[in-house]
């Protein structure tokens, strides 16, 4: 769907298809919809927790491999095949493997301008894209448990990225005083007993798990990548890598596509594009993020920003905050609620060859236009790169 002019037909057929033929089976079906220009409308991982819709407990699946989002609830929720969401919704029934179990534990703190989507990115450039395939991980320690509920959803949303089944986080009173109150959520009696259940889903004292790993907070800084998958990571003081870890051939194909050296420092490297949004940090946040970077300063000349909303109620409460004065103040303008330059597939392309620092979870090559390079980073980093026109360390503006 398109991030401007929603109120208008939309102009690709194939998609204008998409879209109309998924609303018509909908209303087919009685199903409930949320179709374009609804104030429910957004990004299904955005609309879930928003709405109270996914609560811990559940079993959450979806079309979409970022569906492990929900975790961060306190759900077992994981991405599956089209035609397995036909079994879905024929059924409510799934047939799946049990996965192996893998425990990731960061204690500590956090250091000034590191979030969420820099503990993912360090995450899975210690772990690798493939170091989590065939587990399930639960997150724990003094930093995820630190962590605001929309944090956690960013964590939980980059687990396939580093080739989980799915994430999670155990519910605890951050997660019920994010769902208290919404529409979906419990009320009244119900709300108690909910509670007092979610209390219980928790890992046992003397859990074993297939793997357990720790790492600490105080060891990330903000995260950039640098190459074509997420994993290719560094901190955004250091130097590119002259030894890969693995595969030395498609490290070289990276730096090539990329335009990049090894062994030399990405600070300063002049940026053509920042993307804020996606199921990754669309959220109200990630927006109050952006804007403590961005305000009383301008839009460096040449950069073009994509800011969207991961749905209406993002925007609305953009709005209610101040926000978007603030955005536009400094030259920012705030796009219409969608996927937008996550994926490329409306007009929020990247043009070949074009840089864009992007908080969206893929870098892989082309995914956000034929040609497009990206750099994956937290929404800090990439308000510093909007406003400063080259790759910058976030906390030089804090």
């Amino acid at each position: 769907t398109p991030t401007h002019d929603q109120d208008k037909p939309i102009e690709d057929p194939v998609s204008a298809k998409q879209v109309s033929t998924l609303a018509q089976n909908c209303q087919d079906f009685g199903l409930t919809h949320y179709g374009i220009l609804s104030p429910d409308n957004g990004i299904v991982h955005v609309v879930g927790p928003e709405k109270g819709l996914s609560l811990p407990g559940m079993t959450i699946v979806c079309g979409d491999s970022h569906t492990s989002t929900h975790g961060a609830m306190g759900a077992v929720a994981f991405g599956i095949g089209t035609s397995e969401v036909e079994m879905v919704m024929a059924s409510q029934c799934i047939l799946q493997q049990k996965p192996k179990t893998m425990r990731i534990s960061i204690n500590g703190t956090l250091g000034k301008g590191v979030t969420a989507k820099d503990v993912a990115l360090y995450l899975i450039s210690q772990l690798t894209t493939s170091g989590a395939t065939g587990y399930f991980v639960e997150y724990s320690g003094d930093v995820v448990k630190a962590l605001s509920m929309e944090g956690r959803l960013t964590l939980c949303n980059l687990s396939i990225e580093m080739g989980a089944r799915g994430g999670l986080i155990a519910p605890d009173d951050v997660t019920f005083n994010y769902i208290k109150g919404r529409e979906y959520a419990p009320k009244g009696d119900e709300w108690d007993k909910a509670v007092a259940y979610w209390q219980s889903l928790k890992s046992d004292d003397d859990a074993v798990f297939d793997k357990e790993i720790t790492f600490r907070g105080e060891d990330i800084e903000p995260r950039i990548t640098y190459g074509t998958n997420p994993g290719m990571g560094i901190g955004i003081t250091q130097n590119l890598p002259t030894t890969p870890s693995a595969g030395r051939g498609s490290y070289e194909k990276a730096l090539q596509y990329m335009g990049f050296k090894a062994g030399e420092k990405l600070l300063g490297k002049p940026v053509d594009y920042v993307f804020l949004g996606a199921c990754t940090n669309g959220r109200i946040e990630d927006f109050r993020a952006f804007a403590s970077i961005v305000k009383g300063r301008k839009k460096a000349d040449g950069v073009i920003a994509w800011l969207v909303p991961g749905s209406w109620a993002v925007d609305k409460q953009i709005r209610e905050e101040g926000l978007d004065r603030v955005l536009q103040d400094a030259g920012f303008e705030i796009r219409q609620p969608g996927c937008s330059a996550c994926l490329a597939m409306n007009d929020d392309k990247v043009p070949a060859g074009k840089l864009c620092v992007s908080t969206s979870n893929r870098n892989f090559e082309g995914r956000q236009g034929p040609g497009s390079r990206t750099i994956l980073a937290s929404p800090l980093t990439a308000a510093a790169a909007a406003v400063t026109g080259v790759i910058t360390d976030p906390r030089t503006l804090l």
